[in-house]
């Protein structure tokens, strides 16, 4: 059982630690500035106080990205931060009261909204900070293709996604989101610089993007995928059992 408590505790501070040592240094630095007037209230009490008001926050942002992952997880990153820090400010602004209360005379209720405002500036900000994180973080873990291939590309096709590969004669095809365009390359050098993106060879003149792929028509061993932009990409003989008994068909 002890065993069961140390290795949960562990898998726990390696998915949240990292963020819990992040608002607590934001809530170090909160006391170092002391805004709001909080500099009467000394070290380490300031600290003590900012530390814990962050670590509340970081907990009901965890809890508040839970629920929203799963009863409204096709809301919009940016809409889903903005709502989890107006629902963080709630718990906080009542703990903001609540020690208020305790060290002194209790706060009018007509301030509340006031401090629920100034509760929701910084959580705002530290929301705001995680999500260029994470949007960072998304950016850099996102696979593409390499600049042998995309340096051929004009300057608008650079950043699109990559569909499928075409080969005509010497020259090949490169179907992406945003149109396709027609370059001087090897289909084979092509392969090998889409070679971090998910995809297969489906032909001896295409490749193809798994994400890409809308629907399979087969008929006995061939088949011809269907993509996005209804682009028909055939599959030949040769490379149908592997695409197969990968699911793609």
């Amino acid at each position: 059982m002890e065993g069961l408590f140390v290795q949960g505790l562990t898998n726990w501070l390696k998915d949240h630690g990292t963020g819990y040592l992040f608002v607590a240094g934001i809530g170090t630095f909160l006391a170092i500035l002391a805004p709001y007037n909080t500099g009467g209230l000394g070290w380490p009490w300031i600290w003590i106080y900012w530390v814990s008001l962050m670590l509340l926050g970081g907990a009901s942002g965890n809890a508040a990205a839970w629920a929203l992952s799963r009863f409204a997880p096709d809301m919009p990153k940016l809409a889903a931060y903005a709502l989890i820090a107006a629902l963080v400010s709630l718990p906080v602004s009542i703990a903001v009261i609540s020690i208020q209360a305790v060290l002194g005379p209790a706060p009018p209720i007509y301030t509340w909204p006031m401090i629920y405002g100034l509760v929701f500036v910084i959580s705002a900000a530290v929301t705001a900070i995680n999500y260029m994180l994470e949007s960072r973080n998304e950016d850099a873990a996102t696979p593409t293709a390499g600049r042998a291939l995309t340096d051929k590309l004009p300057v608008r096709l650079r950043s699109a996604d990559i569909l499928a590969l075409q080969s005509e004669d010497h020259y090949l095809r490169v179907h992406t989101n945003r149109g396709d365009a027609l370059i001087l390359m090897r289909l084979s050098d092509a392969i090998a610089a889409v070679e971090g993106l998910e995809g297969a060879q489906t032909h001896r003149s295409w490749w193809v993007a798994r994400a890409a792929i809308h629907h399979a028509e087969k008929s006995g061993g061939r088949a011809v995928l269907t993509l996005t932009g209804e682009i028909e990409a055939p599959v030949s003989r040769s490379f149908y059992p592997d695409l197969r008994d990968r699911g793609w068909i």
